[in-house]
């Protein structure tokens, strides 16, 4: 279900002002020098796993009996994923944006730097008032209620994160806007008469967006853990994500390495995938827990079903929660199936159709 990232991959390799090097996996040789880096990773998620694995059978999936219902360790990694994922997005607009900056104009990414670290900052803002409007709410509103609600906003962030046809125009218009939009103020800036304030105006603008838009997200999806688990679960999570959206970001924009952008995607998508129907079946299990919907147990999954399924991968037999999970992968395989019937009828602005350039 998660290849339809190809989607995503396809749609990338349309876009007109950016060396095809940036969006294309590692070379031949590349696969030398990612060997022993995957390798590594495969041990270490063989390793973590093995240790989840062994805590959920014998802890019941949280050692720690004054925690909440819930698994910090799992939020903080749903976190992390969700933060890396929408780094690596920005990382190749900004990639898009960048790349035909070099010599005399590579002093214009100096703007586009500047917008992103404006974004940073109205991010960090927007994460402020957004904690700040839940505390209030809580007085007034039942946690219960507010869980629910809050809940459900991250649940709707996440399948429009994993909404592949979504993902297929957001590609094909959203890069190709900020290129196209690029070039127009590259060759302002070759005009005597233009405003030199303008165009770095502009291309900071560019920066911003590019930033903020994911920045935005995110916020939005964090706030259900931040009700329930607090901000240091949050914290720590973003800040995981923040890491690995560092290194990529430190290979990419300085080292100048060219890494396999696609795979990195699928990867992070396939996990996303399997936090989505963790957050749905938990959301459902909340919803029914503020008498938002009905319980109906399956008695004959009750037995089957151990505790410690729920408390990491929000398992429960309820026909509610059950439901729920096969409708939101039922949604994600759909627009991946709609997306590619209609990759024929879809024009790329950038240039050429996106059954096979966009």
């Amino acid at each position: 279900m998660r290849r339809g990232l190809d989607v995503i991959s396809v749609s990338v390799k349309s876009i007109p002002s950016a060396p095809p090097e940036i969006f294309e996996p590692v070379a031949r040789t590349g696969r030398r020098a990612w060997g022993p880096l995957a390798l590594f990773l495969g041990l270490s998620v063989l390793a973590v796993s093995a240790v989840l694995v062994w805590q959920g059978i014998s802890a019941g999936g949280n050692p720690d009996p004054m925690a909440p219902n819930s698994s910090r360790t799992a939020a903080t990694f749903d976190i992390a994923v969700l933060v890396f994922r929408e780094g690596l997005e920005c990382i190749l607009v900004l990639s898009a944006l960048t790349a035909s900056m070099v010599g005399a104009t590579q002093s214009y990414r100096r703007p586009i730097a500047a917008g992103v670290g404006v974004g940073i900052a109205a991010t960090l803002v927007t994460w402020l008032i957004a904690t700040r409007i839940v505390s209030d709410l809580s007085a007034s509103v039942s946690a219960l209620n507010l869980q629910a609600a809050t809940g459900l906003l991250a649940v709707v962030v996440l399948l429009v994160v994993m909404n592949w046809f979504f993902h297929k125009i957001y590609w094909c218009r959203w890069i190709s806007m900020h290129t196209r939009k690029k070039k127009d103020l590259m060759q302002t800036a070759t005009d005597p008469d233009s405003s030199t304030a303008r165009v770095l105006g502009g291309l900071a603008l560019l920066g911003f967006a590019s930033l903020y838009r994911e920045g935005f997200e995110v916020v939005l999806f964090l706030q259900g853990y931040y009700l329930k688990l607090g901000g240091r679960v949050v914290a720590i999570g973003a800040l995981l994500g923040l890491i690995l959206t560092g290194m990529v970001a430190i290979l990419t924009f300085i080292a100048n390495r060219r890494l396999p952008y696609r795979k990195m995607l699928i990867a992070t998508g396939v996990m996303l995938g399997g936090v989505l129907l963790v957050m749905v079946g938990e959301q459902a299990q909340e919803m029914q827990l503020a008498h938002w919907i009905p319980t109906t147990t399956i008695p004959g999954l009750a037995s089957w079903v151990p505790g410690w399924a729920g408390l990491w991968f929000s398992v429960f037999p309820t026909v509610q929660t059950l439901a729920a999970q096969a409708i939101a992968g039922a949604i994600v395989v759909g627009s991946y199936v709609y997306a590619r019937r209609q990759s024929g009828c879809v024009t790329c602005p950038a240039g050429g159709s996106s059954a096979s350039g966009c």
